[in-house]
């Protein structure tokens, strides 16, 4: 694929486009539109300093790399035109008719949209978007090369929107661009996602490959060579490439612990041949010349991926005792591997283009239906976006009802998550399931085409052990929906009983103190819709009584009094790790997690033995673990840690009013418990040691992010000592 070019012209971008597509009236027609969004965009720069009109000539000329239709090109050489120029959706109908003005309005509706960021605005924002594709899937495959040319600038922008810019497209749009089959555009947008996220681990990858480069060249040349050789012994007419690894998908073998040493693909070659039956022919006669490694050998031809993808994945020891994976396909296969369901651009002669890609989504991918089910179906933003990203983001297995109707779930799922799937009532009342004619326990694991039957009784309800059982977030957030509701009445009767005591306690008159007056500045501070949801958040822990009657009897105190009283100079205790860290092939030992760096769940992190003292659990990245190799061990991070881990953040803040309460109010969406402040001498800023308890790396890293878009604070780090 082509990188930026700030200096394409039209006529370039035309001649790539004459490649493929010949009609006269569609080549008129991407050239009015070229030449109405230069009209639009005359005048206007870029922050790189060239004329505005080279970006939606770039991204019209990603999208030729996918053959992309006459009515995508012409959107996307419009596609900024109706946010940026004073021009309506009427006034642009009227020009170019409602097919282009559709795809150039979803684009726009999803560029005035924040994708960064954790906070529940944003969160709804991701919601949008998402149920946005639905409209037309060639939206979001304008949207893909549109971000992929801002991300081949992205070095022009601040270094902190360049890591926001690199995260979203890392959370949100590669794993679209995964499921739609996209894998060269999704490739290059994790490249440069990762090269401005986490630079460091990008150079690092990028100097050991420059370091063994010569080599690798050499040998996949060899093996190129007598791989080609041996095919054409056979009369199999053939095209070999040798294949680089990209290098996010390095990182992330890095990320789960291995050595670079370790990642046996990087020696890859691709084998094109013309038909199915050569792919299996290629297979056998490099199997009878190399030794293969079973467990490395994947039939995608035979059982496709969710997203078209097809191809013969072997590993086999080839020239010099390398091992190399090599991958065999079809020309076909190839273009639906590179550009997924943007293939189906190649279909007119069978219908539209709209059509056919519509109908290979839903064969395909149940990709928008799944969306739209979720999208009626959960409680709040933030489930939603949860529920997209594990349950249809990540691998699918594909079960079906006794009726044969296909419904699709995520590895790992149970009757449990596939009751729920197919209706709420059904998951409430089950009582058993019956997979493929046998009773099966319900945490049993489904496996692809499993035929499912769920037995139900109306006087059933559901076990809270379920929470556990479930996999999808839909049927976890829909048992704990029906709990809710039931122990709403008994929380409530709780949560009055408590405040009542407390007040007893105090000799405070309950009359008095629940004065109309009194409840409504208490709902007010507190942000309470009613005093039954007050009782709910006293049972369940959420509020202390102690703090509901200090907003009436500590007025006299300030905020910052009343937190500091709470927080400053508590004693923070590590938990129990037993369990929560699993040491390689040791089963009873004592395990402690290092004060100097205070790992969380999701570190990434390393044993240190320690002698009489069992082993301490240290950050990778921990200074204080230099050149100590001779003594460490592999650990990791339970899959299921409970409790809370406490690490400490130095904050360094411009001193304001109100500031330190606000850092800690921020907390309370995030499911973080402040548990110590330590102020910091500091004549010119506010600087603190703020120590905290956090589930896991993910919602430490959300925290920090909302602390970094304060206003008043200079930066956020973890500290080590």
């Amino acid at each position: 694929m082509r990188k930026d070019n700030p200096n394409l012209t039209y006529e370039e971008l035309e001649t790539q486009i004459k490649t493929y597509i010949s009609d006269k009236e569609d080549l008129a027609m991407i050239e009015r539109a070229y030449n109405y969004a230069y009209q639009m965009h005359f005048g206007v720069k870029r922050l790189t300093g060239e004329d505005y009109i080279t970006h939606p000539l770039n991204v019209a000329y990603i999208l030729t790399s996918i053959n992309a239709d006459a009515v995508t090109l012409s959107s996307a050489l419009l596609h900024d035109v109706l946010e940026d120029c004073n021009i309506t959706k009427e006034e642009l109908t009227e020009e170019f008719g409602n097919d282009i003005v559709s795809l150039v309005d979803g684009v726009t509706k999803i560029n005035k949209l924040n994708f960064s960021g954790d906070t529940e605005a944003t969160i709804a924002n991701h919601r949008k978007i998402l149920v946005g594709l639905c409209e037309d899937v060639r939206v979001i495959i304008i949207k893909l090369a549109d971000r992929l040319h801002n991300m081949r600038t992205l070095w022009i922008i601040p270094e902190k929107k360049q890591k926001s810019k690199a995260k979203e497209t890392l959370d949100i749009l590669t794993p679209i661009a995964g499921r739609l089959g996209m894998n060269k555009i999704k490739s290059e947008l994790e490249d440069l996602s990762l090269r401005y996220y986490k630079p460091d681990a990008y150079f690092s990858i990028v100097e050991q490959l420059n370091q063994t480069k010569q080599e690798r060249d050499t040998n996949v040349s060899e093996m190129v060579k007598s791989v080609s050789f041996l095919l054409s012994d056979n009369n199999i007419v053939h095209e070999i490439k040798g294949r680089s690894k990209s290098i996010f998908s390095i990182y992330k073998k890095m990320d789960k612990g291995k050595r670079f040493s370790e990642i046996y693909d990087l020696l890859a070659l691709r084998v094109f041949v013309k038909t199915e039956a050569e792919c299996y022919a290629a297979l056998g006669l490099i199997h009878s010349k190399y030794h293969p490694i079973p467990k490395r050998f994947k039939d995608y031809i035979a059982n496709p991926k969710t997203n078209m993808y097809q191809s013969l994945h072997t590993t086999v020891f080839g020239i010099g005792g390398q091992l190399y994976e090599i991958q065999i396909r079809t020309y076909e296969m190839d273009q639906i591997a590179e550009n997924g369901i943007a293939a189906h651009w190649s279909y007119k002669e069978k219908g539209s283009v709209k059509a056919n890609m519509q109908n290979a989504m839903e064969q395909k991918l149940q990709f928008f239906k799944a969306i739209m089910e979720l999208k009626n179906e959960e409680e709040t933003d933030e489930s939603f976006v949860q529920s997209v990203k594990e349950d249809i983001l990540k691998d699918n297995i594909y079960v079906f009802t006794p009726n044969g109707d296909v419904i699709e779930l995520p590895v790992g799922s149970t009757p449990i998550d596939f009751a729920y799937k197919v209706h709420t009532n059904v998951g409430h009342k089950m009582v058993g399931a019956i997979v493929n004619g046998a009773i099966v326990p319900l945490d049993y694991e489904l496996k692809d085409n499993d035929i499912i039957k769920i037995n139900t009784n109306n006087n059933s309800k559901p076990s809270r052990e379920w929470i556990g059982m479930a996999k999808t977030t839909g049927a976890k957030n829909k048992i704990k929906s029906f709990f809710n509701k039931i122990d709403k009445e008994s929380y409530t009767k709780d949560g009055e009983e408590l405040i009542n005591k407390e007040l007893r306690k105090r000799k405070i008159s309950l009359n008095e103190f629940f004065s109309d007056e009194n409840k409504e500045k208490i709902l007010s501070e507190l942000k309470f819709n009613n005093i039954e949801e007050l009782y709910v958040n006293i049972a369940n822990g959420k509020v202390t009584p102690s703090s509901v009657i200090n907003t009436i009897y500590n007025i006299n105190k300030s905020k910052h009094e009343i937190i500091l009283e709470n927080v400053q100079n508590s004693e923070v205790k590590a938990p129990t790790v037993k369990n929560d860290i699993i040491v390689e092939g040791i089963n009873e030992i004592k395990v402690n997690v290092a004060s100097c760096c205070k790992p969380v769940p999701e570190d990434r992190i390393v044993g240190y033995i320690t002698k009489g003292y069992g082993i301490t659990v240290h950050r990778i990245v921990c200074p204080n673990m230099n050149d100590l190799e001779d003594r460490t061990i592999a650990v990791k991070w339970n899959e299921e840690v409970s409790k809370k881990y406490p690490t400490s953040l130095l904050i360094r803040a411009e001193k304001g009013k109100d500031l330190l309460l606000e850092i800690i109010s921020r907390t309370s969406n995030s499911n973080i418990t402040v548990k110590s402040i330590n102020n910091l001498n500091s004549s010119d800023m506010l600087m603190c040691e703020l120590t905290i308890l956090v589930s896991g790396k993910e919602s430490l890293m959300k925290f920090i992010s909302e602390l970094e878009s304060m206003k008043d604070i200079i930066s956020v780090e973890r500290m080590m000592k």
